[in-house]
């Protein structure tokens, strides 16, 4: 061996003694016999896997930004299976979460899509408190980290109110999930206060058709083939008529137009075609 790679070699042995000897002075972990043993209480605490999102008790202990977040759009949108995604995608990380929904198309307390994705949820009404039922959650010794609340449209301000109260007061993460506007083009009660308290707002990107091609935004009525204008507010139906055998209940549907065709109240082609003047 060279005397420079002698050399070297020595240097790096004593490099190593330093560094063994720093170690051990600063908490007797170099393993000499004569060490004091670890504390491992001084020690950095390890954080968690899933530090990056924290459970509810962490939020409540260590207060960290919980958000309000709505998406909305017309009928077949996709907004439930949204729901459902952004539902598992927070469970696979380890959060706990709740599901409420109300009106929804199976007639079921569930949240549905029309892709066949579906899950159990709470039924909620104009006079549940939201906030009362996210704490009897906790009372019966169960976390909520978020809460995703289908056809949210449906919801009253005071509800919304508390929806933002969630967030605020105790950290919890909120989604909401509904339509823009009633059948008659005017926004829902629920859709107006969350536009004016959320923290984040999205139209859902998953473009509608109208039945001429052009991006589909307004949801039409349709009774027993007719398109109407007036009526409840809210009337509990499917973009495909509800099969009522041995009644003679009217057929009741939604179909989302354009803009032109929802004014013009036209469902689809005329026999002359699109553009074209009907001759008598």
């Amino acid at each position: 061996m060279s005397r420079d790679a002698a050399e070297v070699d020595a240097g790096k042995v004593g490099a190593a003694e330093v560094e063994a000897a720093e170690v051990g002075a600063a908490g007797g972990v170099a393993g000499n016999p004569g060490d004091e043993p670890v504390d491992d209480s001084a020690l950095s605490p390890v954080p968690p896997a899933l530090s990056s999102v924290p459970a509810s008790g962490d939020r409540r202990r260590h207060p960290a930004p919980a958000h309000l977040r709505f998406f909305h759009g017309p009928m077949n949108c996709g907004k439930s299976t949204l729901a459902l995604q952004v539902d598992h995608n927070h469970s696979r990380q380890g959060r706990h979460g709740m599901l409420v929904t109300q009106g929804d198309r199976s007639s079921e307390p569930r949240i549905s899509s029309r892709v066949g994705l579906s899950r159990d949820a709470t039924e909620i009404d104009g006079g549940t408190d939201l906030r009362r039922l996210v704490r009897g959650r906790w009372a019966a010794g169960h976390r909520v980290d978020y809460l995703i609340v289908d056809e949210a449209q449906f919801l009253t301000a005071t509800q919304v109110d508390q929806l933002a109260e969630l967030v605020d007061q105790w950290h919890v993460d909120v989604y909401a999930f509904g339509l823009t506007t009633d059948f008659r083009t005017r926004l829902f009660p629920g859709t107006q206060r969350l536009l004016e308290l959320a923290d984040d707002v999205q139209r859902v990107q998953v473009e509608v058709l109208c039945w001429c091609g052009l991006p589909g935004l307004l949801n039409a009525r349709v009774v027993d083939g007719a398109m109407v204008r007036s009526g409840e507010t809210v009337v509990v139906a499917d973009t495909a008529p509800a099969e009522l055998p041995g009644t003679e209940a009217p057929a009741v549907r939604y179909q989302v137009l354009c803009r032109r065709h929802y004014v013009l109240g036209e469902l689809g082609p005329t026999p002359a075609g699109p553009g074209q003047l009907a001759l008598p």
